[in-house]
């Protein structure tokens, strides 16, 4: 059974720290990922990042945010910094399965920034 169990959000101060991990397990993945939503608006893509350590950032948290992983615990994590209000949201990780090119998705994490 494929899942992806994700843990760390809450409420911070701007300013402060979150970090986010995303534990996948039932199969191997390459890309794992976080995208967020906030309330209103559509999902956006946060980071992401291949089984070979090469990464993406959205512009909005470029010098903020930094993804990693293990590649031998299957799980990928988040670390944010410098948390502003409009960090506020709901964020999905996700996983693409090698076998069959899916995007797994887990249930959602509330991260929320107060001014």
């Amino acid at each position: 059974q494929i899942q992806l169990v994700e843990s760390g959000g809450g409420l911070v101060q701007a300013g402060g720290s979150l970090r986010l991990s995303c534990a996948a397990s039932g199969s191997i993945f390459s890309t794992m990922g976080w995208y967020r939503q906030a309330p209103g608006k559509q999902r956006e893509l946060v980071a992401r990042i291949t089984s070979g350590g090469s990464t993406n950032y959205a512009d909005s948290v470029k010098g903020r945010f930094t993804i990693s992983r293990d590649n031998a615990e299957m799980t990928a994590y988040l670390q944010m910094n410098s948390l502003k209000p409009e960090d506020t949201g709901v964020y999905y990780c996700y996983a693409l399965r090698i076998v069959n090119s899916r995007d797994y998705w887990g249930q959602g994490t509330q991260v929320t920034v107060s001014s």
